[in-house]
């Protein structure tokens, strides 16, 4: 998170043969995407094919999690309902979560299902209540529908604002449930390990600190601005989505116990004791939210910036050329979710959010075929 000027990589002007990407920068007039390091060697990336609409007409579907059949849930932020979208296209009510009090960018967030799901079949939400955020559990029965009045406490407390609510939610490789906080636009709490605001904090599936966590406490790491976005290559590095404030937005590669910056610096800092971002974009090109990893790229969501972007994974542990996809063509665009078996990607957009430009068809799911 830094306030120095960054250097600035030409986005990709076209696709390369096989699906592989070129990962030096190539002259270009579309705005350009600050990279922390030299574009390393990438191997053959999957590339993305042409994007079409599974669903329509939904109310700001916020995230997204894949079921073992196959369907996936679905939170709605305003509605506070979760859906259950089939791959033909198939959407239905299951649930309404009891609690949720939408304002602001809060109101039902984030979603995960849990390891254990073909005997336990929890599900796990993280929304804005009347005191908190907070990530509850709640229990889907055999028909599939999903009780929301009936809730365990997981994690309380988060504290909520008409801004940066966060909300990212996910199981991580290690079994135990990642959540990405925002800091409630209060700033400097986001620096204090004793606050849940501005963290990612890792707990088991019944909300304890995680066995090795830094602090012995919940918080895994901190100096987040609002963390919506998480996701992991297949080595295990842990990546997430960062909200900048007027000048970069990021992706973080997460450490254990590290701070990213925030409110100290923004973008990168070059200041001893401080992480700085794999990667910028100006807020215009970004707002980073929803993110997946699959075919040796992260894919994030961006929603002032109305794309979808493609970041190259290098062997390195560095990033490559990113690459603009769907500019303007469906607005903005929130969750990002890879598919089971990483053959596509479902894609939510947020244009009846209040800040979008709605369309019939809004708000959508886009399934987006990986090749």
């Amino acid at each position: 998170m830094r306030s120095l000027t960054r250097s600035t990589v030409a986005v990709i002007a076209s696709a390369v043969l096989a699906g592989a990407v070129a990962c030096s920068a190539t002259a270009a007039s579309a705005p350009a995407a600050g990279v922390a390091s030299p574009a390393p060697t990438v191997a053959v990336q999957r590339t993305a094919g042409e994007a079409r609409t599974l669903v329509g007409g939904l109310t700001v579907p916020w995230s997204l999690a894949f079921l073992p059949d196959g369907a996936a849930l679905v939170t709605e932020r305003n509605s506070a309902r979760l859906l259950r979208v089939t791959p033909d296209g198939t959407a239905r009510p299951v649930g309404t979560v009891a609690g949720v009090l939408p304002a602001g960018e809060g109101g039902l967030l984030g979603i995960a299902i849990s390891p254990g799901y073909a005997t336990d079949r929890a599900v796990y939400v993280y929304y804005t209540g009347a005191a908190d955020n907070r990530v509850v559990r709640l229990t889907a029965a055999p028909d599939g529908t999903v009780d929301g009045t009936t809730q365990r406490v997981v994690v309380s407390g988060i504290p909520k604002g008409t801004i940066h609510n966060g909300g990212g939610l996910a199981f991580g490789p290690d079994g135990f449930l990642y959540v990405g906080t925002g800091e409630a636009g209060r700033g400097a709490p986001a620096q204090d390990k004793n606050d849940l605001g501005g963290k990612i904090l890792r707990v088991t599936p019944d909300g304890a600190p995680a066995p090795g966590n830094p602090f012995g406490t919940a918080v895994y790491s901190y100096g987040h601005r609002n963390v919506q976005g998480l996701a992991w290559d297949p080595a295990g590095q842990l990546y997430a989505t960062e909200f900048g404030q007027n000048t970069y937005d990021e992706i973080n590669a997460i450490t254990a116990g590290a701070d990213y910056g925030w409110p100290l610096v923004e973008g990168v800092g070059n200041r001893q004791g401080l992480t700085d971002p794999l990667l910028t974009w100006t807020p215009a090109e970004a707002s980073p939210s929803g993110m997946a990893y699959a075919g040796g790229s992260l894919w994030v969501g961006a929603l002032r910036g109305a794309r979808l972007w493609r970041v190259p994974l290098g062997e390195n542990g560095g990033v490559g050329t990113p690459q603009p996809l769907l500019q303007g063509e469906y607005g903005r665009l929130r969750g990002v979710t890879a598919t089971p078996d990483g053959s596509a990607l479902w894609v939510t957009t947020s244009n009846r959010d209040g800040r979008g430009q709605p369309g019939a068809d809004d708000d959508r799911i886009l399934v987006i075929p990986l090749t």
